[in-house]
This record gives structure tokens, sequence and C-alpha cells, in this order.
């Protein structure tokens, strides 16, 4: 089911670019005292966790898995936890490999339809944590991949319900997007992260992949053609796109799950939205006419600005605690 929801920006920030741009700026920056723990991976790799708290005994669990480039000092991982710690519930932020601040021991990373590491976090928090509901949050990418996750799983997803935020839902329309207009600012930041990571990472390391040559992709097409695809068994960036894209995998979702997204999301063409025919019953689609990519702020006050999202998934939530 699609409907509009109940987000509405505040007038002095219904552009998207300025809906996309301003947490960074204006978001508060809680201080989460976070517990860290690393949790080893079974082909000798890592991911690095942030929990708001060790949790009790059959409390709620809730997941975020963030966005490209994301991590726990992303604003709105920052203030989703924090929300999350106002409710009562225990939160947990899982790091993609090499995003924590520490380069992870593959050669391999992370990419939009990575689902092992989420498949192997989930199974071991229900096998520690039992007797807690387990609930998730995906942001763009990591929204991206719990999709693909949940529509792979169906009802042995091991979550009670799940929420995303921003989804490029067609992987390919979103690099296509991403090098159009004022979208190739997103587009140079975030690649521009991606090389620095790969070269750093490989500086004293040796790689198969076209390392040498990185500062020549400075688009997405062009870095996950040599670098992504490469390092995770895809042919090209085409089949890596076709094959992780998660409008496909909507249809077989069975867990309850909360999509949010904004038509004019400067990361994602209005006409490769989803609609009604590939979604699950399971599926609440809420299509905003604003809010950009992960804003959706709120407020008539600049100064004191709301977070929409801070408020709409934990209500969702609610639903089912």
């Amino acid at each position: 089911m699609i409907t509009t929801g109940n987000f509405t920006p505040g007038p002095w920030c219904r552009h998207p670019h300025l809906q996309t741009l301003l947490p960074r700026v204006i978001a508060p920056r809680h201080d989460l005292e976070p517990v860290d723990e690393r949790l080893e991976l079974p082909d000798g790799d890592f991911v690095d966790l942030c929990w708001t708290r060790t949790p009790q005994t059959g409390e709620p669990v809730v997941i975020i898995f963030h966005g490209l480039e994301g991590s726990i000092r992303s604003p709105y991982a920052n203030g989703m936890l924090h929300a999350i710690r106002m409710h009562g519930w225990c939160g947990v932020l899982m790091h993609f490999r090499g995003c924590s601040g520490v380069h992870n021991r593959l050669e391999r990373s992370y990419h939009s339809g990575d689902t092992g590491d989420i498949a192997f976090f989930i199974r071991s928090l229900s096998q520690r944590h039992p007797n807690s509901p387990l609930f998730t949050i995906g942001y763009s990418l990591g929204g991206n991949a719990l999709l693909k996750y949940l529509g792979e799983t169906g009802t042995d997803a091991g979550v009670v319900a799940a929420a995303a935020v921003s989804v490029p839902f067609q992987l390919d329309r979103g690099a296509d997007r991403l090098d159009m207009g004022f979208s190739r600012f997103y587009q140079w930041y975030l690649v521009r992260s991606l090389r620095k990571k790969i070269t750093d990472k490989f500086r004293n390391r040796e790689s198969t992949l076209a390392v040498d040559r990185i500062e020549s992709y400075r688009n997405f097409w062009l870095f996950d053609h040599h670098i992504t695809a490469p390092a995770h068994g895809f042919a090209s960036a085409s089949d890596y796109y076709q094959r992780s894209s998660s409008r496909q995998f909507l249809p077989t979702i069975r867990v309850p799950t909360l999509l949010i997204h904004s038509k004019d999301d400067p990361f994602l063409p209005v006409d490769a939205i989803p609609n009604e025919t590939d979604l699950s019953d399971s599926i609440r689609f809420e299509l905003s006419e604003h809010g950009g990519h992960v804003g959706f702020i709120e407020g008539n006050n600049p100064l004191r600005p709301g977070f929409w999202l801070e408020h709409r998934i934990p209500g969702f939530f609610r639903e089912f605690v």
C-alpha cells in the first residue's frame, strides 16, 4: 500500500538539497557513550558494532544499517540511536566492513546488495538474546541491502518489523541520477571518500583490483565496474546493479515493513520508485512530495528543527512491541 504519509517539511527547507544537506549542519550531536563490540565473521573478517548500552533480557533491540560511507558519526544514525534510547529500547548500529574507521582484513569490503553480514549478525543476536524482539532500520545503501535480505528470507528474516529510508531501489538508475545536475556533488563526495579509503587500505598491501588507476574512477559506474564488481564477484557494474537492486525483492517480503521515500530524492529518479504492483502485502510505503535524501526535516523554526524520522519509525515499531 502506498500513502502520502504525514510528513510536512519546514517552510524554510522545502528544497530537496536543503533537506539532504542541512542535517549535517543543524542536527544535534547526542553523546551516546556507545558500547563497542567487534563481531568476528565466518570468513575471517569482522564488523564493528556500536550499542547504546548492554541489552537487558527480553527488551526490544533495534538494529541500524547505515548508508554508503556512513557510520555511528552520521547525523541520522546518531539521532535515531538517541531516539531509540529515549523510548527505553536498546539500539545497535552495525558498521559495514571498513566503515568504523578501521580497515577490514579482506580485499573485499561492502556493497549495496551485501546481505551475508546482515544475515549473520541477525542470527547472532537471535542466539545471544532469544527473548528479545528484533527490529531493524536501513538507510539508503543499508536500506537496499536490508530489503534484499528481507525478500530473500521471507518469514525466516528473524525480525519483528523493519523500516527502510531513501532506498536506491534501482541501482543503475540511481547511478545515472547521481551523474546529473547538482546531484553530481553527492557523487563527487561519496566516490572521493571511496577512492581515498581504497588507496589507504592498499597502500602497503597487495591487491588484485585496479587500485593504481583508481583516481580515474570519478563516477559510480566507473568505480563500481573496476572496484566494487570485481571485489565482490560480479562481472561488471551492470551485473552488480541488476543482481543487487532491492526493487525485485519487494514482492517476497513477509515481515511488516515501512518504506519512507520522497519524490524529490536527488539520489533516484521518480520513475524508478516502486509502484503498488511491486509491493507485498507486508509493506507500508509512505511516499511524500518532499524530504530529500534521508532528510525529512520539519518545524517552523530553523533554530529548533524537527527530525520527523526519529518519531515516525519508533512510532511504527511501537505497533509491534
